[in-house]
């Protein structure tokens, strides 16, 4: 995905720093939201991971670091909930004037409670997704249980979350206790997307039970099995993500996309910027793209990946072909590739005295009841699969600009 780093004010006139994170062929359709969680910053790991699949899927991704926390500038000990909505509220309106107003809003743990209260401010949202989102903000006071009476007693009281010192406020916990969260559950009325772990130790599972019970219709809910609350695990944070960004495109508004046509095999279209290149090849559609390494996403196989592949899907075809043909108990047939450029002097079976030439390491693997023979013969039949003869026939390509 394409990156890029972006700063707008809060209510209070104070700088907010966000990462905005577009899909790697440039094609947005839609724009989401997040609100990370408390104390959390906009570079969790997780946060991350959910970013990605919703590009992978055309939405691009605002994530910020609410007042006081990450890069924003601010005192946290001087925020509350209501200031984490009115910062949620005040990046909507960044979205909307400088590239698209956002129409999911997507929340994890006390930032999923915040996404339910700007979607009812938030005209352009048309589905909102919490993660590990508690039932009501005041459950955050469940941390700060041992420090709640100090709290009361002085107005304030440093205390340590995640194993970092905070400055707590006697009034962010009377904003908590303030808030009516039951009846803006009930009034949300938009579409919305519950995904919890049953084994949630920070944030139970009864707080998506209660969510569920008072949203109104359409409503979801997904398990994320065994899951820790910060979804420490990648393969849970990008399942979170692409389950939102499948669940989420039944909402959104989606421009039905210009289909790529050609009188063709294969038509293939590169965006305003970057390498992601959209392949279409007959009826199948794909992306290619160069490894990060070389300034790509990595959305899809290199052009060398694919050229590879090629010969190998060729080879893998025909010889399951020739084992039925003979009746051969092959069960399975792999075949690895590896493409490198080598110097002319250390191929001893090439014409090219001078130069470079391309190599292809082929490595095939048979599986099944063969005989020494017939695995030989597999193998002279595996150069006679015509990508192969294709590859080591003259090729003429002739390019000329479309009229």
């Amino acid at each position: 995905m394409q990156s890029e780093k972006v700063s707008f004010t809060n209510s209070q006139g104070e700088e907010l720093v966000a990462w905005m994170e577009f899909p790697g062929d440039q094609r947005t359709h839609n724009v989401a939201l997040f609100a990370h969680c408390f104390t959390c910053s906009k570079s969790l790991t997780a946060i991350r991971h959910i970013s990605r699949a919703l590009t992978l899927q055309g939405i691009a991704v605002m994530r910020f670091d609410f007042t006081g926390l990450g890069e924003s500038e601010g005192d946290f000990a001087d925020t509350n909930f209501s200031g984490n909505v009115q910062d949620l509220i005040c990046a909507a309106d960044y979205l909307r004037e400088h590239y698209a107003a956002p129409s999911l809003l997507v929340g994890h743990s006390l930032g999923g409670a915040a996404a339910i209260l700007a979607a009812q401010e938030l005209d352009s949202v048309q589905a909102v997704a919490t993660i590990g989102a508690p039932s009501h903000p005041n459950h955050v006071t469940r941390l700060l249980q041992e420090d709640k009476a100090e709290i009361q007693q002085r107005g304030y009281a440093t205390v340590d979350i995640g194993g970092r010192p905070f400055t707590i406020k006697k009034q962010f916990l009377d904003d908590l206790d303030a808030t009516q969260f039951d009846q803006q559950v009930r009034g949300l009325k938009k579409p919305f997307l519950i995904l919890h772990a049953p084994f949630d130790k920070v944030v139970g599972i009864e707080n998506a039970a209660h969510l569920y019970q008072l949203a109104m219709h359409p409503k979801s809910f997904i398990s994320l099995d065994d899951a820790d609350h910060l979804l420490s695990d990648k393969k849970h944070s990008l399942y979170a993500g692409d389950v939102i960004a499948v669940w989420a495109k039944r909402y959104l508004d989606i421009p039905e996309k210009e289909p790529l046509r050609t009188e063709k095999q294969v038509v293939c279209r590169v965006g305003p910027s970057g390498y992601t290149t959209e392949v279409k090849a007959g009826n199948h559609g794909f992306l290619a793209d160069e490894p990060i390494r070389l300034g790509g996403q990595d959305l899809g196989p290199s052009p060398y990946d694919l050229l590879n592949a090629g010969l190998g899907a060729c080879t893998a075809i025909t010889l399951r072909m020739y084992a039925d043909r003979k009746g051969w108990e092959v069960t399975d047939i792999k075949v690895h590739l590896q493409h490198e450029k080598i110097h002319a002097e250390d191929c001893l079976q090439c014409d090219t005295p001078t130069g470079k030439i391309d190599r292809i390491e082929r490595v095939i693997e048979l599986e099944g009841d063969l005989t020494e023979e017939q695995r030989q013969r597999m193998l002279q039949i595996a150069n006679k699969c015509p990508v192969h003869r294709t590859l080591h026939s003259e090729v003429v390509v002739q390019s000329k600009l479309m009229e």
